[in-house]
C-alpha cells in the first residue's frame, strides 16, 4: 500500500509502497476513505512522543470502510462505513470498566502506538470496544474530523465544562481543536469569545459561532479584556493551542469558580506553564483536561450532526491527496493552515 512513511523524526517524510496492515484476529482493516492532519501528528514527527518507534506511519483521525474482518470480530462485516475514536480501548481494565475508555490503562493509539491512516489501509485492533458505525447522512470527512480534535472538543465544553445556555466560554486558538470548541458551545446556547493572532482564523471563529473576536495582536491583555466584556469572567475557558501564553491567559481569564478546560498539547519548551495558582485558590477555579471521547459516548454527538446542530464539516479548510501530506505535516507548526487539512484521496 501507499503510505507517509517516517523513518527519522524531524526530517522529512516521503510517501513509499511500505506493506498491507495484517488484519488483528480481535479487530479489523480499514480502507481509508479520509483521513485529518492534526498538530498532534507534527509532535510525533518531531520526536515528542515516546510510544513512537520508527520507520512510522501517522494518523489518528480517520474513517473508512472494513475490507478485513479478523476471526474473533463478531458484530462487525466487510462493507461497513466506520470510525474509531484517537484513544482506542481495551475494554477490560478498571479504567475502562468506569465507563473512561478515554484514558484506558492499556490504550493503543493508531499513528502513535501503531501505525496509524497516512495510508490507504490501517489496522483497528479490539474492534468490538472501539468502532463506530458512521450514520449514511454523515460523510467520510466529517466523520473523520470527529476523531481527536472535535471529539476532544466536545467532550471538553459538554462533559467536563458542562457549558449551558447563557453561559460566557472563552476559546483560546481557532485552530482545529478551537473551531470545534466554538460550534459545539454555540451549539449549546453559550455566548463565545475567541482568542487569536490571525485576523483569517478570527473570520472562521465568527462563522462558527463566535460571538466576540479578540485579536491577541492587538489587544495586550487578554485576560484583563474578557474580564471586562464579561463582567466577571468567562464560566468555562479552553486552551485550544497549548502554550504557554495561552494556558495562562485561559485561566486568568475566568470568574469564580469558573474551569479551565486544557486539550492543547503541551510538550517540547511549552511542556511546563506558569499556573496563576493564587487565583485558582482565590477564585475556587478548576483546572481540567480532555483526552478524547468514549466510543460509547459518540452517539448523542452524531444525534446533533445528523440534526444539523453541529457541522464539522465545515471546519475543514483544505482537501489533499496523500502526495501533498509531506508538506502540510511538517509546517504544522507554523499554524498557517485556516482549519483542518484532510487527506481524502490516496
Amino acid at each position: 500500500m501507499k503510505a507517509l512513511l517516517v523513518e527519522s523524526f524531524q526530517q522529512k517524510p516521503k510517501i513509499s509502497l511500505v506493506a498491507d496492515p495484517i488484519t488483528p484476529e480481535n479487530g479489523v482493516v480499514l480502507e481509508v476513505k479520509a483521513t485529518g492532519i492534526c498538530r498532534s501528528d507534527w509532535h510525533g514527527w518531531m520526536g515528542h512522543d515516546s510510544d513512537i518507534v520508527l520507520p512510522h506511519v501517522p494518523g489518528h483521525e480517520f474513517a473508512g470502510v472494513i475490507r478485513e474482518v479478523g476471526k474473533g470480530v463478531e458484530n462487525w462485516k466487510i462493507g461497513d462505513r466506520v470510525t474509531v475514536p484517537f484513544v482506542c480501548a481495551c475494554g477490560t481494565c478498571p479504567t475502562c470498566h468506569s465507563g473512561n475508555q478515554q484514558i484506558c490503562d492499556d490504550q493503543f493509539q493508531p499513528g502513535f502506538t501503531h501505525w496509524g491512516s497516512f495510508a490507504e489501509y490501517v489496522a483497528v485492533y479490539r474492534a468490538e470496544t472501539n468502532l463506530i458505525q458512521i450514520p449514511d447522512l454523515v460523510s467520510f470527512e466529517a466523520a473523520a474530523s470527529l476523531g481527536c480534535r472535535f471529539a476532544t472538543s466536545y467532550r471538553g465544553i459538554v462533559a467536563q465544562g458542562k457549558v449551558n445556555g447563557g453561559q460566557w466560554v472563552a476559546v483560546h486558538g481557532c485552530g482545529g481543536v478551537g473551531l470545534s470548541a466554538i460550534m459545539i458551545s454555540s451549539a449549546l446556547g453559550a455566548q463565545v469569545i475567541a482568542v487569536d493572532i490571525s485576523e483569517e482564523k478570527l473570520a472562521m471563529a465568527k462563522e462558527a459561532g463566535a460571538d466576540i473576536l479578540l485579536n491577541a495582536k492587538t489587544v495586550s491583555d487578554i485576560p484583563g479584556a474578557i474580564l471586562e466584556l464579561t463582567r466577571g469572567g468567562a464560566h468555562v475557558s479552553m486552551d485550544a493551542l497549548g502554550s504557554k501564553i495561552t494556558c495562562f491567559n485561559s485561566v486568568s481569564c475566568l470568574r469564580k469558580r469558573g474551569k479551565h478546560i486544557q486539550v492543547g498539547l503541551m510538550a517540547g519548551t511549552e511542556a511546563n506553564p506558569q499556573i496563576p495558582m493564587h487565583l485558582v485558590i482565590a477564585k475556587e477555579l478548576e483546572l481540567l483536561g480532555s483526552h478524547g471521547m468514549q466510543a460509547h459516548a459518540y452517539p448523542e454527538m452524531m444525534q446533533m450532526i445528523q440534526s444539523g446542530k453541529l457541522s464539522p464539516e465545515k471546519l475543514i479548510g483544505k482537501r489533499i491527496p496523500l502526495d501533498e501530506s509531506v508538506e502540510a505535516l511538517i509546517k504544522m507548526d507554523s499554524f498557517s493552515e485556516n482549519g483542518m487539512t484532510m487527506i481524502n484521496s490516496f
